[in-house]
């Protein structure tokens, strides 16, 4: 879509695109996050307020038209756990670096394991205790028939941002008037996106209930605790030092700037 021979329009995932799209690897540095509206508000507020963001897709030849992202991250164990300290000795799978580099620092092994059959195979042998992935996902594989036991919370954003972008040449060229159509249109979309995803939340988990899956909320007591101890901050604060030590300039102002609105969102939210 960057050279705008074959779409003009695509869904975009900045973090199978790590080196053009550095700065949108920030967002999924956040283990917890809102949800629902207050997460489409911070999308939003994100890109209006950190115009590196836009500049980066911009650079990278695309156009942001819609920002979104998935589901809440939620916890698949093939044995019942009492809480997130039973993390410790297992062998896990998950995919970011963030999540691989906080499952380690909860004192369990992260096991490299290709997306899809694989993985629903090693629950079902064994070879992993868990996964950790947006529930949505989880379910789509089927691993709750393997690990049918789930920690959840909402609070755990995945964070893992979905961009409806447009070849940045072709948006380019557009007239004025196409160009409103379509922000209009997004804006639509932004409007009912929270309420929808709430809802489908909830009856993702009742599903997963109906299925056998044995579905506990780990309470905000938990998510905070669990942040504070894999050292979300030391993680972050380790990535950012090294990308400015690598010559990128604006990574420290736009993960201050994300940390700001996301902890703003927390505070509203208490």
């Amino acid at each position: 879509m960057r050279e705008g021979t074959k779409a003009d329009m695509a869904t975009v995932v900045p973090e199978y695109d790590s080196q053009r799209m550095l700065l949108h690897q920030l967002f999924k540095s956040f283990l917890a996050g809102p949800s629902g509206e207050a997460q489409v508000t911070l999308i939003r507020k994100a890109y209006k307020t950190i115009p590196e963001l836009t500049e980066e897709l911009h650079h990278a030849g695309i156009h942001p038209v819609l920002v979104a992202t998935g589901y809440p991250v939620g916890f698949y164990s093939r044995e019942p756990m009492a809480d997130l300290s039973a993390l410790k000795e297992q062998t896990w799978r998950t995919a970011s670096f963030w999540h691989i580099s906080y499952l380690e620092n909860a004192g369990a092994t992260n096991k490299r394991i290709p997306w899809g059959e694989q993985v629903s195979d090693s629950l079902r042998s064994g070879a992993i205790d868990g996964i950790m992935v947006n529930i949505d996902s989880g379910w789509d594989i089927g691993a709750h028939r393997a690990a049918p036991h789930l920690l959840v919370s909402q609070e755990l954003w995945l964070g893992h941002i979905y961009l409806v972008a447009m070849n940045l040449d072709r948006w380019n060229a557009l007239p004025p008037k196409d160009k409103r159509a379509i922000e209009r249109a997004a804006s639509k979309t932004y409007k009912a996106m929270g309420k929808t995803m709430d809802e489908s939340y909830e009856q993702m988990l009742q599903q997963l209930s109906n299925e056998g899956c044995t579905v506990r909320r780990l309470t905000h007591e938990e998510v905070s605790d669990f942040v504070t101890n894999v050292r979300q901050s030391e993680v972050q604060e380790r990535w950012v030092k090294e990308k400015e030590s690598q010559g990128t300039a604006d990574v420290r102002r736009v993960f201050e700037k994300l940390r700001s609105l996301v902890q703003h969102s927390a505070k509203r939210k208490q």
